[in-house]
């Protein structure tokens, strides 16, 4: 069965490191780029307690973008594998959500797991809540993105997303929670705002 904790743990740091490396390139001429910061807090509520935040400032990002060039992350830009799509063209099925109306898409409510995509004022909205019986394994995924963002990411080639794109559009809309992340076991929260510290 599908973890969605343990899985959006993962991506969300993943996703940080890469955000992070490319958020600068695309702010740093800006004068207020010095002023924005990218978080990631992870708190462990296990035996060991522990908890990690990363703050970003997005003026380091500039200088670290370019610097990255690993596996799909190239230039600032995330390569696409076209086997994991199955066949799904993402920019026509970005393009029906964009200039669709607001409302709930796709509800699932299951013994397991209840799973809601919306677009809401601008934002597509996932929401992954864990319905199971054992309380050691529930956990809420909340991942909230602006549909500009999306529209920024998706401005690279056909295989490509375009990570300073998507983070330049990021920045023009103040301070933001992207992704929220809660089970038993641990929390994970990825945010931007313009302060130097964690709350």
């Amino acid at each position: 069965m599908f973890n969605p904790t343990k899985h959006f743990a993962g991506v969300s740091l993943l996703s940080a490191a890469v955000v992070l490396a490319g958020a600068s390139a695309i702010f740093g001429q800006s004068s207020s780029t010095k002023d924005r910061w990218l978080h990631v807090r992870v708190i462990n509520s296990d035996n060991k307690g522990e908890t990690v935040r990363v703050n970003i400032p997005l003026e380091l990002a500039e200088n670290v973008l370019p610097t990255i060039n690993k596996n799909h992350l190239h230039n600032g830009k995330v390569t696409i594998d076209q086997a994991h799509m199955n066949d799904v063209d993402v920019r026509a099925l970005i393009n029906a959500i964009r200039t669709a109306k607001d409302g709930e898409y796709v509800t699932v409510q299951g013994a397991d797991q209840d799973v809601r995509v919306a677009k809401e004022g601008g934002r597509l909205l996932v929401r992954v809540k864990d319905n199971k019986s054992s309380k050691s394994n529930k956990s809420e995924v909340d991942i909230k993105i602006p549909m500009h963002v999306i529209d920024a990411l998706f401005s690279a080639g056909k295989d490509e997303l375009d990570v300073v794109a998507g983070l330049h559009a990021l920045a023009s809309l103040g301070d933001t929670e992207l992704v929220s992340v809660k089970s038993d076991d641990s929390t994970v929260r990825v945010w931007m705002d313009s302060k130097n510290s964690s709350d």
